[in-house]
This record gives structure tokens, sequence and C-alpha cells, in this order.
């Protein structure tokens, strides 16, 4: 048992390490060529006098794609906002407890909202096309399932956290 427990920590702690550096390196290059379409944007406009029209487009998806993953991070990190009144209040104990239920009622939510009903939404928006892009919005709508599964895996990883006790180390450096 001992063992095994050793085992699963090892391999949660690379699946923790893997996400939360891929998650961290895709929120970079999404702020980042949105940093630079602005900046080409505002350049366009009053430099050129020539706005660049699909900037705007590019920025608002990117920006999308930017908070579902960063959603996603949040949850592996453990750095998501919270209220701790209640939390910090309760014996250990009970904020095991606590935590454990607050973490299930999210990995639900991931499941059924999120990663469901985000592919729900992706497969219905294949035949509409974005305004300037002219691409399929299903592209834009895809990152809520991606990202859902992303939290799905955190929450796993949260409520075993939870539920052993044990920190899993590999998350935030």
């Amino acid at each position: 048992r001992v063992l095994f427990r050793s085992h699963m920590n090892e391999i949660l702690s690379v699946i923790k390490k893997w996400m939360t550096r891929l998650l961290a390196g895709i929120a970079t290059v999404l702020l980042s060529v949105m940093t630079l379409l602005v900046l080409y944007q505002v350049f366009t406009r009053y430099v050129l006098n020539s706005p660049a029209a699909f900037t705007e487009e590019l920025v608002r998806y990117f920006l999308i794609w930017t908070g579902f993953i960063g959603a996603a991070y949040a949850f592996i990190t453990r750095e998501h906002m919270c209220l701790v009144l209640v939390r910090d209040s309760l014996s250990p104990a009970g904020r095991r407890l606590l935590m454990t239920v607050i973490d299930v009622l999210i990995l639900l939510f991931a499941i059924f909202v999120i990663t469901l009903g985000g592919f729900k939404l992706a497969l219905s928006a294949q035949k509409v096309f974005s305004a300037l892009l002219g691409i399929p919005r299903s592209l834009v709508y895809a990152m809520a399932p991606i990202s859902g599964l992303f939290i799905i895996l955190a929450q796993i990883i949260n409520i075993y956290e939870d539920v052993t006790g044990i920190t899993i180390e590999g998350g935030n450096e």
C-alpha cells in the first residue's frame, strides 16, 4: 500500500508539473501574441491611418482562450480566488471535508458544463463563421472542452490531495 501511494504520488507529480508548464506556456504565448496584435493595430490605425480590422477579432478570440487556459492553470496551482473566512475557521478535519466537497463540485461542473456543454457548443457552431476571418466559430468554442479536460485532471489531483492529506509537488514553481 505504501509502495502504491508512493508510485501514485510520483505519477501525479509528473502530471502536475507537465500540466502547469504547458498551461503557463500556452498562456504566455497567447498573451504575447495579443500584445503584438494590439501594438500592430495601434500602429496601423495611428501611423498608417488604415487600421487592420482582423486584429480586433483575433485578440478577442485569444482573450477567450487565455481566460479558459488561465482557469485551468488556477485550478492546478490552487491559485484560484476563494473565500478563506469559513475554511480557516474550521478544524483540520472539517477543512479537509469542505475542500473535498468543493473540489468534487468543481469537478462535476467541469465535466458537465465546461467539457460536455462546451463540446456541444463547439459542435453546434461548426457551420457558423467569424465575420472578418471566416474561421469556424467551433475553433473558438473548442477551448472550453479542452480547458475542461485540464480542469478535470487538476480536480482529480486536488481531490487526491484532499483525501490523502498529501500535497503533490510540481505545481507552482
